[in-house]
């Protein structure tokens, strides 16, 4: 019966080592989560935006003066861009970035983050 079985498991693992294999491509996809935003900066200051899954520049944009559900508003030009990491983005804030008090939202892949309120000084 030993032999049997021992038999079995090995001939088992011959067939499954022959079997063609299927490739799956999985694309996990997770939503941006905003942390943490530095201080209020008045245009030309910077302002860091600590968070998760915040992709990067190639994928990603963040959006300034937008509403409490991420509508309207005006998105950094990608010359604004001082750093971008999944865990952090330093841009600059430009002349003509709204100023007063809104709500900043990443995006990544189509994927909008959680928001958090920002101002910019004048």
């Amino acid at each position: 019966m030993r032999h049997f079985f021992v038999a079995s498991l090995l001939c088992a693992g011959l067939l499954a080592s022959c079997s063609p294999t299927a490739q799956v491509s999985q694309q996990v996809t997770v939503t941006p989560m905003l942390i943490k935003l530095s201080e209020p900066a008045a245009r030309g200051g910077t302002v860091t935006i600590q968070g998760r899954y915040l992709g990067g520049p190639a994928t990603g944009r963040v959006r300034l003066g937008a509403n409490e559900r991420g509508e309207g508003g005006f998105v950094f030009p990608a010359a604004a861009v001082r750093s971008w990491s999944d865990t952090e983005i330093v841009l600059t804030i430009p002349a003509d970035a709204p100023v007063g008090g809104s709500w900043l939202f990443v995006e990544v892949g189509g994927r909008q983050s959680t928001g958090l309120p920002y101002s910019v000084r004048q």
